[in-house]
């Protein structure tokens, strides 16, 4: 059994940027030369991630709405208290664009 490694790196501009990166990741599979098995895509970083969603333009607009009203970004965070680095709701944001927003 063999194994591919690959990093892709992409440039946002923060807050809720959304960046599409199917292409990317069938070119690595597709790179592999392997027929069957896993690709795994992880994000570094604690204030980032990686979700599977329909990218289209009203989706665009409806998600970064919906984790303002999740994470406002002007609320008061214990993280940002601590640490004084002002990210707070994008930590928030990392962990719930990873959960089914009900």
């Amino acid at each position: 059994m063999g194994t591919h490694h690959s990093t892709l790196t992409f440039q946002t501009s923060g807050n809720c940027d959304m960046v599409d990166i199917t292409s990317e990741v069938e070119g690595v599979v597709q790179a592999s030369g392997f027929k069957n098995g896993i690709c795994t895509v992880f994000c570094v970083g604690s204030t980032g991630s990686i979700v599977t969603i329909e990218y289209e333009e009203g989706l665009l607009k409806d998600f970064p709405e919906a984790m303002e009203r999740l994470a406002p970004v002007e609320a008061v965070y214990e993280h940002h208290l601590r640490w004084q680095d002002g990210n707070g709701h994008s930590h928030i944001r990392a962990y719930n664009s990873c959960q089914e927003l009900v």
